[in-house]
């Protein structure tokens, strides 16, 4: 007897964390759970911010990491175009090495980078929710209305492409309005891909996104998004999800530092990714809440 309460207990603990991502579940809570919907009233209005801001975030973010990892980007500097190394040879400089080292002997964590550039630090802590599991807090710092907080992770599926094996026993699949989908799991068979496919597009030292998410300690200190739990009637959403097509012009020297890439090498198009935007000011030690569930009416 006492074998079967504690199956049951575990099983209704794992239902309790899953249910928000279970379709009939979802249709059948929509009028008790109304706070936890996200309505838009077409797909191209689900922009909280416009994506030339999302684009600036990303790029000031991105190149902090990259100077400050710049002693052991030689390799790929030299592959660089003659206009982009020219940004970074005052950086890369012998006065500049020695003032760096000087200073400090002790490179900047990916999560000091963030907060000595944005103003805010975001870690992985166990969620306030009971049953909840992981979540996201603000760790340090001031998060400001319409500021990005963070990334969702993981290969980038078109619709057509095969995602059943990955998706068994999966919480972490995010669907796209258009219905591209998004596996930000970390482990087992979806891990395995990612890293597949992180090889099979990067070229010499040049790397076209980053996997280190998949550690505990990512280079992106954005690229935890998966993470963030589900709003509920208690706990409004203080982040939504806003999906941003990487453009071509991105510069190349930091796609590496982008923690998505396409499962198939001949997708078309810009590389999808999936940000979380703040609704509101987000103030130290408060967990991140979103939307699960976007309506277009």
């Amino acid at each position: 007897m006492q074998l079967w309460r504690s199956l049951f207990r575990s099983l209704f603990c794992k239902w309790k964390s899953y249910r928000h991502r279970f379709v009939p579940w979802v249709a059948l809570n929509l009028a008790r759970n109304r706070r936890t919907m996200r309505y838009v009233q077409d797909s191209r209005c689900d922009k909280l911010i416009p994506d030339t801001e999302v684009h600036a975030a990303l790029e000031k973010l991105f190149r902090a990491i990259f100077l400050q990892d710049l002693q052991s980007q030689n390799e790929l500097l030299c592959m660089l175009p003659e206009a982009t190394k020219s940004t970074y040879r005052h950086f890369h400089a012998p006065e500049h090495q020695s003032k760096t080292s000087s200073e400090s002997d002790v490179p900047l964590e990916a999560r000091e980078i963030l907060h000595s550039t944005l103003g805010f630090c975001i870690a992985r802590a166990p969620s306030s929710i009971d049953s909840a599991g992981t979540g996201v807090f603000v760790s340090k710092g001031h998060v400001q209305k319409g500021a990005v907080v963070s990334m969702y992770p993981g290969t980038v599926y078109q619709q057509y492409e095969p995602i059943f094996f990955q998706s068994i026993r999966n919480p972490f699949i995010f669907r796209c309005i258009d219905g591209i989908l998004i596996d930000g799991n970390d482990k087992g068979i979806s891990q395995y891909l990612y890293r597949s496919c992180s090889r099979r597009d990067q070229l010499g030292p040049l790397k076209l996104c980053d996997a280190t998410w998949l550690s505990a300690f990512p280079q992106n200190p954005w690229a935890v998004g998966q993470y963030v739990n589900n709003c509920s009637n208690e706990r409004e959403a203080n982040v939504c999800y806003q999906e941003f097509d990487v453009p071509e012009y991105f510069p190349i020297e930091l796609r590496q530092y982008l923690p998505n890439i396409n499962y198939s090498p001949d997708s078309q198009g810009p590389l999808r990714c999936v940000v979380l935007v703040a609704l509101r000011d987000i103030d130290c030690g408060e967990e991140l809440f979103s939307n699960y569930f976007t309506i277009v009416q």
